[in-house]
């Protein structure tokens, strides 16, 4: 059975019970006998109404549409969750929230499609702030056994409108209320509020980094998870999609899904920077690089990556390359503190990298004309991306945030980012010696800036090739 309806769906699809007439738009939904709707909504226990404290996100989400509606006054603000989309034919992708939506509400895994919270605007100044959602459809109603989306026959209970209001700690309002206006602000629509509410989460509060330090956690299960079960992951023909699977088990178990698709790449593969088909084997003698977060129920994201060598010792070029990568790291790390520009992260990074690619005699250039921003760039074949990028409750987070706030922006305490740089030498190659080629690597962090300076939250996954090696020995428990 799909989680959207079997083949014996039943069909009645009207508001009443009395009508046991099947849908025309599908050969698939059977009709109602007319005892199943005499006797359906009968017999059922009570079910004992509670009232559950608020969340503790709340405070925190109240605190967030305290600022929006500061920065919006006067104006009729709508912020919608989205809609399920589907997958095919009658099944659907697993619902997630717009990620500003669960930031200003503190719904979260739990949220319900189609909901909308709107800011209306108050005559004394601030707004009357409300969620609008479809109340479940409990026993008294005949959606409770005739629709597969939202009756609990088909899903299970569903939330009451009081009980969210007491939740979330706001007021609640069925779907069916909510109202659409000429001057609406919507999300999707309004840059302004889409760059505000992005620019909202760059510095985090204390609950967001708990929130951050609980998924760098579960992600660090993954990752040991997975180098436990190496031998495993060797003796598969398609041993990246089992090293997928290992991990998405812990992210189900201990958090809410995965945070993006996981990169499983091993061998060449390690050297495309979106590997996510994952149907390769995992060889001995080459590295495979995992790129993997757990998303935790909040929908706050980890974001890590590791490359291991696959017989658990590397090469002497393959050892080389991940130092290096280390190294650029490492510096990016000493650069980062708090009143200096986001990108001089990168701009530390690239000057190991390009000082490294030119003693190999890589480049054509030295290292120095190489770094000279009009002319340069040529060590940019080898590591394209950018060494850092916000994170929080979306694995990319802020993207919306303007450029001097974002990568020319100022570092602050409370802000969670990446620091990932790479070396990667495509199988092709032939600006590489032979034996660089078909390697890649990358090591990534998720750094907490304090006003002390920079956390790794997730140094306690071994780093160092050293490190690694020792890991992989041990069959994992970092």
């Amino acid at each position: 059975m799909s989680s959207a309806a079997s083949d014996q769906s039943p069909g009645a699809t009207s508001t009443t019970e009395t009508s046991p007439t099947p849908s025309t738009s599908t050969n698939r939904r059977q009709p109602f006998g007319q005892g199943f709707l005499d006797t359906i909504s009968t017999g059922w226990a009570d079910r004992p109404e509670s009232t559950p404290p608020a969340r503790p996100q709340a405070q925190f989400a109240a605190a967030r549409r305290e600022a929006v509606s500061a920065a919006f006054p006067g104006r009729r603000l709508v912020v919608p969750a989205g809609e399920l989309k589907q997958r095919s034919n009658d099944t659907d992708y697993p619902f997630r929230a717009h990620s500003a939506f669960a930031h200003l509400t503190g719904w979260a895994s739990d949220s319900e499609p189609g909901a909308v919270l709107v800011f209306d605007p108050r005559a004394g100044g601030g707004h009357d702030v409300t969620l609008y959602f479809r109340e479940r459809a409990d026993r008294t109603t005949s959606e409770f056994y005739s629709d597969a989306s939202i009756g609990e026959f088909w899903i299970g209970p569903r939330p009451a409108l009081a009980g969210v209001a007491a939740d979330l700690g706001l007021a609640t309002a069925h779907i069916d209320d909510f109202e659409e206006g000429d001057g609406d602000v919507v999300l999707g629509e309004s840059d302004d509020l889409a760059r505000f509410v992005s620019e909202l989460r760059l510095v985090k509060d204390v609950y967001e980094i708990g929130q951050m330090e609980l998924a760098v956690q579960v992600t660090a299960s993954g990752f040991d998870d997975i180098v436990a079960r190496l031998p495993e992951i060797v003796e598969h023909a398609r041993g990246e999609r089992v090293v997928e699977g290992v991990f998405h088990q812990r992210a189900r178990s201990d958090g809410n899904t995965v945070g993006y698709d996981t990169i499983a790449a091993s061998g060449p593969h390690a050297c495309y920077l979106h590997w996510t088909r994952n149907d390769g084997a995992v060889v001995p003698g080459d590295l495979i690089l995992i790129d993997a977060g757990v998303e935790v129920d909040s929908l706050y994201t980890a974001d890590i990556t590791r490359t291991l060598p696959v017989s658990g010792r590397f090469t002497e070029v393959q050892r080389r390359v991940y130092e290096t990568v280390r190294e650029a790291a490492d510096a990016a790390f000493a650069a980062a503190r708090p009143g200096v520009r986001f990108r001089s992260i990168h701009e530390a990074a690239m000057e190991v990298i390009a000082r490294r690619v030119a003693e190999w005699g890589l480049l054509p250039v030295t290292a120095e004309e190489a770094l000279d921003a009009d002319r340069g760039g040529q060590h940019r074949r080898y590591m394209v991306h950018g060494t850092s990028h916000h994170l929080g409750i979306d694995v990319h987070d802020c993207a919306q945030a303007r450029r001097d706030m974002y990568y020319d922006g100022v570092l602050e305490p409370g802000m969670v980012f990446t620091i990932e740089p790479g070396l990667y030498f495509q199988i092709d190659d032939l600006t590489v010696p032979e034996e660089y080629r078909g390697i890649g690597v990358r090591i990534e962090d998720d750094i907490l800036m304090t006003a002390e300076g920079p956390v790794n939250l997730s140094a306690a996954i071994p780093r160092t090739a050293d490190e690694v090696e020792a890991w992989i020995a041990r069959g994992g428990s970092h």
